[in-house]
């Protein structure tokens, strides 16, 4: 079982909601220490996440509207794993829809869960290099509101540790990213 899986026992399932990206179900539940409870938890396919880097050594990313924090975040490009795609699947389709790119070079550099403490959501990230621009770019969907910016790695590590709205994927896909990026920039 995946990142040391420990599964409750269901006692009762209460709600369950079924969306379209996620589903969402409160469950009773025993834990493994024992205690009772009801918990919510989000249920989700997974995502995967690109840390492009551009020839010169930029990283492209995008400013995208996200309306559950009422505003606009730095985030790299990502989406959501479909029923028939492998997150390397999924990444290699986003990168084209969200900023034109393809890339010849694919390196997994980690999976992490986003939001252990309500969702199952485990994010597949990879570096992206050997970039190409695309001469007709996948449409995107029509919900995303993306402007496409660049950053070398250390504006983009100052405007972490600035405070400046970074979405957490992309802020620990960064420094999963960082010793690639130290050994790329080295060559």
């Amino acid at each position: 079982m995946p990142l040391g899986q420990e599964p409750p026992q269901l006692l009762k399932q209460r709600l369950f909601y079924e969306g379209r990206k996620f589903n969402f179900e409160v469950n009773r539940l025993r834990l493994p220490n024992r205690a009772e409870g009801d918990w919510e938890c989000i249920r989700h396919p997974g995502g995967a996440l690109a840390v492009p880097v551009t020839a010169s050594g930029e990283l492209i990313m995008v400013r995208q509207y996200r309306f559950a924090v009422l505003g606009r975040l730095l985030e790299f490009p990502a989406g959501t794993v479909e029923a028939d795609e492998s997150p390397a699947d999924t990444i290699q389709r986003e990168i084209q829809e969200e900023v034109g790119y393809s890339a010849q070079t694919w390196l997994p550099i980690g999976n992490f869960p986003l939001a252990p403490g309500y969702s199952d959501e485990i994010i597949y990230a990879f570096l992206a290099t050997d970039l190409e621009v695309i001469e007709s770019p996948l449409e995107a969907d029509a919900d995303e509101d993306i402007e496409v910016v660049r950053f070398t790695p250390a504006q983009l590590e100052k405007a972490i540790l600035a405070g400046e709205a970074v979405d957490a994927k992309s802020i620990a896909s960064f420094y999963l990213a960082k010793p690639y990026l130290e050994k790329l920039a080295a060559l």
